[in-house]
């Protein structure tokens, strides 16, 4: 670059230098001389700073040279410096690399010693192993020789020992737990359901159908037949219920699966009765304002029955189909009386519990309504119930708790069972329901021959009322251990195959007896 630059200053001087000789060659003809002389000296002087400058040029051209060679021998003392620490330090790594290398050579000699040794020990233990397999071999035989039981029977014989034995032991572990676990649970149970129970305030008397009307006398029965029958069958076709006109003196049945239909009639006669005036017409008027007198009264029923749970928001519909239950019985016991007592006891439970008390008592108030329309919809009225819920809006909980109190479909929360608890309390309370002889003496003839289809057991007796089922059996085909497993197979059998309310105990008696007699 500072060659070309003094080249191009060179040849701007120059140019100038020969510029102007020319301009004054033209401007000064006549002096030629003078001219040339002067165009010479100033050649000269041009070519000398020419020269000059050459040389400057030269000279910072070696000085440049120079620090670029010094700067070069610089930057190659310092890689030779750096590659001599490196070097420096691989000969370090490389001695530490011969010392690990040694030591790995000493390892794998010890490790092939103790390879060498263990292939030795093994080897003995092989030897060892047969000559013990020779000696039991040689024992077993001599066993089986003097025992006269084969290999494959003193196997069995040993495996049915160890089960008969682990049977015993998880036998008297369940027994054990199964008597801590009930002692906890019926210690908190009764607990709870004596306090429900005790606190329950609600009056236990139970309103009963009506199913006969008094008479002021027998001529009555004669003017509610009326004329070839017209006022009898007039009754019978308003009110759909059958009346009996027998040789009972001053009354007259009514006979009918509909409570309230019965109620009407009952009603209805009795009006008519007071009033005296007996005919078609009449009947018919009597009959319509009965009707509607009777669902006031169930409405109120109904509504009086939410007021005193507390339910609030129940549909219209529901109160009154919940109010036909003040003229419908179970076993005698009045339903809606009833359905009052179960929400009372699940509200008590529930409190107890921590759940929610209102929607347990509307649970408990409203379990039995489909118990209202059973005679005319198909189907249990636990189902028919949960439909009827579903249907005006109740909750999921409260519907499914109605579906379940008796096992329609399984329970899935604390909910349901207490309703189911609450359900059988107030229908297991003495006096509460009547049963018939025949289904009850059915049902303990069951208990009983549920339990006698059992290996080894002799007798069954079903007690307290079909509560109570107590079990005698073999003592040289059940041992005691096995009693607990017994127990719980009959208690299991009688739930699958029977329906009952409550609870039902099984108690297995097993008793060795040894008698002697002095002569």
């Amino acid at each position: 670059m500072d060659f070309q630059l003094i080249a191009f200053l060179a040849g701007g001087v120059i140019a100038g230098i020969i510029a102007g000789v020319l301009l004054r060659k033209r401007l000064v003809e006549g002096d030629q001389a003078n001219i040339a002389r002067q165009s010479k000296q100033i050649i000269e002087t041009a070519i000398s700073q020419a020269g000059q400058i050459k040389k400057e040029s030269l000279l910072k051209t070696k000085e440049e040279a120079y620090k670029q060679k010094q700067q070069a021998h610089e930057e190659i003392r310092k890689e030779k410096k750096d590659l001599k620490e490196e070097l420096l330090r691989l000969g370090q790594k490389k001695g530490q690399l011969k010392q690990e290398w040694a030591t790995l050579d000493k390892r794998q000699s010890e490790q092939d010693k103790r390879s060498h040794y263990l292939k030795q020990q093994e080897k003995g233990l092989i030897e060892k192993n047969k000559q013990i397999d020779l000696l039991i071999g040689k024992q077993r035989y001599a066993l089986e020789k003097i025992s006269g039981v084969g290999q494959d029977e003193a196997k069995k014989m040993l495996m049915e020992s160890l089960e008969s034995e682990a049977r015993m032991d998880a036998a008297k572990r369940l027994a054990r737990i199964e008597n801590e676990m009930q002692m906890q649970a019926d210690r908190k149970g009764k607990n709870i359901l004596a306090l429900a129970i005790s606190r329950y305030a609600g009056d236990y008397v139970a309103d009963k159908t009506v199913s006969m009307v008094p008479l002021p006398n027998d001529e009555m029965k004669g003017r509610i037949i009326g004329r070839e029958g017209r006022n009898i069958r007039a009754i019978e076709a308003a009110t759909g219920i059958d009346i009996i006109i027998d040789d009972t003196p001053e009354a007259v049945i009514l006979s009918g699966f509909n409570p309230v239909r019965r109620e009407v009639a009952r009603l209805a006669l009795l009006q008519l009765i007071t009033d005296g005036r007996i005919h078609p017409a009449r009947i018919e008027e009597v009959v319509d304002k009965v009707t509607k007198d009777l669902e006031m009264v169930m409405r109120e029923a109904g509504e009086q029955a939410t007021f005193d749970v507390g339910c609030h928001g129940v549909h219209l519909e529901l109160i009154n189909i919940l109010g036909r239950l003040k003229y419908r019985t179970s076993y005698g016991q009045n339903v809606l009386q009833h359905s009052l007592e179960v929400a009372f006891l699940c509200g008590i439970m529930a409190a107890e519990l921590g759940i929610d008390v209102k929607m347990a008592k509307r649970a408990g108030l409203l379990h039995d309504i489909g118990k209202a329309v059973d005679h005319e919809v198909e189907g249990s009225h636990a189902v028919i119930g949960m439909d009827l819920a579903k249907k005006y809006g109740e909750v999921e909980e409260v519907v499914y708790a109605i579906g379940a109190h008796h096992e329609d479909q399984p329970p899935q929360s604390v909910l349901d069972v207490l309703v189911q608890a609450a359900d059988a309390l107030s229908g297991a309370r003495p006096g509460a329901r009547k049963e018939m002889l025949q289904s009850y003496v059915k049902r303990l003839e069951d208990l009983e021959a549920i339990a006698t289809a059992f290996d080894g057991v002799e007798k069954s007796y079903a007690i307290q009322a079909g509560r109570d089922l107590r079990i005698i059996v073999d003592s040289q085909k059940v041992k005691d251990g096995e009693a607990t497993l017994l127990s719980q197979d009959i208690a299991k059998s009688i739930e699958e195959k029977l329906t009952y309310p409550g609870q039902i105990r099984v108690t297995v008696i097993r008793e060795t007896r040894a008698v002697q007699y002095a002569k």
